[in-house]
């Protein structure tokens, strides 16, 4: 099963139950060498899911002293896909070692997911 690190509304109870129909199980973890930053979010479904219409997004620095805090969670591939429908076209699947040294699928910018 794979997993899917979130530092961001996944991570909301209310926004898994609509997303996956179940509350996600996971473990605390980070993510070394990104920087977190919100961008506006302009889809009024995403939006009314997650109660926020400012998300925080990755933008990869290559700085190891940058970390970004969130949960590792186990999900079926399916979910992925799932998951894969609920984030925007601002935001990229990319493959990372989470710091526990778990590798783990997360969602970035778009915009920089190439420069890594």
């Amino acid at each position: 099963m794979p997993l899917v690190f979130s530092y961001g509304t996944l991570q909301q109870e209310e926004v898994q139950q609509a997303t996956f129909g179940r509350r996600l199980l996971g473990c605390a973890d980070e993510l070394a060498e990104y920087q977190q930053v919100l961008i506006k979010i302009e889809d009024p479904g995403v939006v009314a899911v997650s109660g926020k219409t400012h998300h925080p997004i990755l933008k990869f620095t290559g700085n190891a002293a940058d970390r970004v805090a969130g949960t590792a969670f186990e999900i079926s591939d399916s979910e992925l896909g799932m998951a894969d429908d609920y984030e925007v076209a601002a935001y990229t699947r990319v493959r990372v070692r989470l710091v526990s040294g778990k590798d783990a699928w997360v969602y970035v910018d778009a915009r920089f997911a190439d420069r890594k």
